[in-house]
């Protein structure tokens, strides 16, 4: 079994910065894309960013030029770092791995951690 567990979260001021981390642990061979999506009730979850085992990056449009995502490929990790927040970046943040565990792949999520901007 493989474990996400986001950190980070919490209550920040219109224009302020958070920074959201994801573990990955478990029985782990590969971890291919990792992402963060986000959720707000009665809503679907949306994309926020996506990042290849290479590095290369994908973007939600409302997020582009203020936020940026990486991962630590020998920690496991991925990491979001928010700027800029607005009030509408209020929602719950999951944390997603397609994992390689040896004999299967599998999408993993995180539990979510709550980011709300106040105004």
């Amino acid at each position: 079994q493989v474990q996400l567990v986001e950190s980070g979260g919490g209550l920040v001021q219109a224009g302020g910065s958070l920074r959201l981390s994801c573990a990955a642990s478990g029985i782990i061979f590969s971890i291919n894309a990792m992402g963060w999506y986000r959720q707000a009730p009665g809503n679907q979850r949306e994309l926020v960013a996506t990042i290849t085992s290479g590095g290369s990056t994908n973007y939600a449009d409302s997020v582009k030029g203020r936020f940026t995502i990486s991962r630590d490929n020998a920690k496991n990790t991925v990491t979001l770092q928010m700027n800029s927040l607005k009030p509408e970046d209020t929602t719950v943040y999951y944390c997603k791995a397609s994992v390689n565990s040896g004999w299967s792949l599998r999408e993993y999520w995180g539990q979510g951690t709550q980011v709300t901007v106040s105004s």
